[in-house]
């Protein structure tokens, strides 16, 4: 089923014929029964095929750089409102999304073309009339600021994106003054909170999640290779501490720059420990000459390095180009992958990965893959390309406003509906939005094969709901 529902079924903490005793699940699920059985008509269930979805696709806003706006305080006059002749007489609901379709660069505004695609494409498919996009372009953080400030008194009742951390920064005050919620597309937490609901990737759980199952199959000594970059140092410290939690051990944590491809061979090395073990093969390999031991000799004839490691499994937090350039450089400098469990996080999620022969059964978090690949099939149906991988955000937060649309205006959008302990379910599996605007999913874990990567441990399908005495 396409879409995004209310996710209701805690595991455990529930009997079964209590899954919906909350009016908050009842009301969302009766809301959600038609847009959903329309949705899922284009996943092509029964014997027809399914006809490709014909979303009418509007076209970006204008892009223009907009002038700073001098005060949080908005005017919001009904009288006001955006309201298309086409939409007159409805009672709207109003959702806008901000996204950088006037950045100086130009993939981070075919970027925000395919955002704002995926959030009709979700529109289409739920097909419910009474919710209005309202584009906004951004580019830069006043930008952004002024988007805010021309949606919400334009009547905006949600805000989507924006897609950057500053812009988020720059929106929240505005945005908050006037009391309407932002579902931003950021991963930055430092933004989060205070009316800032971050729907994206946490690269912190991914990093929990991957540790937890290789602790759990027995792997206690850790090393990491890390970007020297605002991510790779975010993801080193939050693997230093989920090893330190379950109480095991890093035993080296090395970064690179990422400059370069040639900059990564010295941290290679170190992280090898590629000067002390070619050094014992240099020695190992004279004693066995003036032993004259011809056998031993030629067991080492293409060995460069000996030695254990010190360590089980290694981190390597990286994607894409980057990731195929450092991959094949463990195994050069004998860290060898059929001994060493490489770990990864959500970069990995990428199938062009699974050509690099060194990262063949190499364990990495994702969100469940069955639903997002629907998606990007429906979405390929509609547009006749590829989206990026997080496009399905720009889809799930249209879908969340639909989810909610069936409550009462006073109670669509709060801080109470919003951060509900059940969650919700979209294209890229459960997730939930904490009090303090952090979300938190429900990740897979892969491994990588040749012919594509399979799941190893399956995404949770509820959150654990402690029980209220």
């Amino acid at each position: 089923m396409s879409g995004l529902i209310v996710n209701a079924s805690p595991r455990h903490e529930r009997p079964r014929g209590q899954l919906l005793s909350s009016p908050f699940l009842r009301a969302c699920l009766l809301g959600l029964a038609l847009p959903l059985l329309a949705a899922c008509g284009s996943l092509g269930f029964g014997n027809k095929p399914a006809p490709a979805p014909s979303p009418v696709v509007q076209a970006p806003p204008a892009v223009a750089q907009p002038r700073p706006a001098p005060s949080n305080n908005i005017t919001r006059d009904p009288a006001n409102y955006y309201t298309p002749s086409q939409f007159a007489g409805r009672n709207l609901i109003r959702v806008a999304i901000l996204l950088p379709f006037n950045s100086p660069r130009g993939d981070i505004r075919e970027l925000s073309g395919a955002l704002y695609n995926a959030a009709q494409l979700a529109l289409f498919e739920f097909g419910n009339t009474d919710i209005m996009l309202m584009p906004k372009a951004t580019g830069s953080a006043p930008a952004a600021r002024q988007a805010a400030v021309e949606a919400i008194s334009q009547g905006a009742d949600l805000i989507l994106g924006p897609l950057f951390a500053e812009e988020v920064s720059a929106v929240a005050p505005v945005a908050r003054a006037s009391n309407v919620p932002v579902v931003a597309f950021s991963s930055d937490v430092k933004v989060a909170g205070n009316g800032v609901y971050l729907l994206s990737f946490p690269p912190d759980e991914d990093v929990a999640r991957i540790v937890d199952f290789a602790v759990l199959n027995g792997m206690t000594t850790f090393a990491a290779l890390t970007p020297q970059d605002d991510y790779g140092n975010r993801v080193a410290t939050a693997f230093a501490k989920s090893v330190k939690d379950h109480g095991t051990k890093v035993t080296d944590m090395v970064s690179y720059p990422t400059t370069s491809t040639e900059a990564m061979n010295a941290p290679v090395q170190r992280v090898a420990h590629y000067g002390r073990r070619h050094s014992a093969a240099a020695s190992e390999r004279a004693a066995m000459k003036t032993a004259g031991d011809t056998e031993g000799l030629k067991a080492l004839e293409n060995v460069d390095a000996v030695g254990a490691l010190p360590y089980q499994a290694i981190f390597l937090p990286e994607g894409g180009t980057r990731l195929r350039a450092l991959a094949p450089l463990l195994p050069y400098y004998d860290v060898d992958p059929r001994k060493v469990k490489f770990l990864g996080t959500g970069l990995w999620d990428d199938r062009s990965l699974i050509n690099e022969p060194a990262l063949e059964g190499g364990w990495y978090t994702a969100p469940p893959p069955e639903a997002h690949e629907q998606f990007v099939m429906r979405y390929a149906q509609a547009y006749h390309a590829t989206p990026p991988r997080i496009a399905s955000l720009a889809y799930d937060g249209v879908s969340l406003a639909v989810a909610l649309s069936a409550h009462p205006a006073e109670a669509r959008f709060t801080a109470e509906t919003l951060t509900h302990p059940d969650g919700f379910a979209g294209v890229d599996g459960i997730f939930r939005f904490l009090p303090d605007g952090r979300t938190e999913r429900g990740l897979a874990v892969l491994e990588m094969r040749p012919t594509g990567p399979i799941i190893v441990d399956p995404a949770p399908v509820s959150f654990g709901v402690p029980s209220v005495f």
